[in-house]
């Protein structure tokens, strides 16, 4: 089967699930991935399409959480706690790419130097509702990091919850688990400097 044949035929996770947690905004449709082989752990070796969807959609999502934090930290130079967590958010970003390239799923059309893109029509509108959101104040861009890091929490239990972990490749769902360890940091640091404004 070719890449477009796989393209289109791969429906699963984006077009139809909900994102968990506080935001509960739906997922648009995007399917744009290659098949891959990887040595687990655990004696798998490969991702299904709904696995791959998902991991895809998490690379993108810290993306969002990146870019964001890159556009706020320029807009409040004095607040320290965008570009901190900015870092941060490309190390999340570098984790799941890896696992993108270990597992053969397609990120060609990502270009990471370009911030405020995205394949995913969802995160994009995201993207846009968080600048608009964080022009206004400091103590609304402070918000929209709490918004972020929720969404992220919110996306990664749901993809915990839904993966056998016999299942996965070790490295798969220790990467999940980490992800959601540091968004759950990252949601501490933003409540705990909302408090003090």
């Amino acid at each position: 089967m070719n890449k477009s044949t796989n393209q289109n035929n791969r429906r699963g996770f984006l077009s139809k699930m909900l994102v968990a947690g506080t935001s509960g905004v739906a997922l648009l449709s995007s399917s744009v991935f290659a098949g891959g082989k990887n040595n687990g752990n655990d004696g798998t070796t490969e991702l299904d399409d709904d696995q791959k969807d998902r991991l895809f959609f998490i690379y993108q999502e810290e993306k969002v959480a990146r870019d964001v934090y890159h556009y706020l930290g320029e807009l409040y130079p004095d607040e320290s706690t965008f570009a901190s967590i900015q870092l941060a958010e490309q190390r999340h970003m570098d984790s799941a790419q890896e696992l993108c390239e270990r597992y053969g799923i397609d990120i060609s059309m990502i270009d990471e130097s370009v911030y405020g893109e995205f394949f995913v029509e969802y995160l994009q509108k995201l993207y846009e509702k968080c600048i608009k959101l964080g022009k206004k104040e400091l103590i609304d861009a402070l918000e929209v990091g709490v918004l972020i890091e929720e969404t992220d929490i919110g996306t990664l239990t749901d993809t915990i919850d839904a993966i056998d972990v016999e299942k996965m490749p070790a490295d798969v769902v220790n990467t999940y688990l980490t992800l959601r360890e540091g968004s759950y940091n990252h949601l501490e640091s933003f409540e705990a400097r909302l408090a003090r404004v």
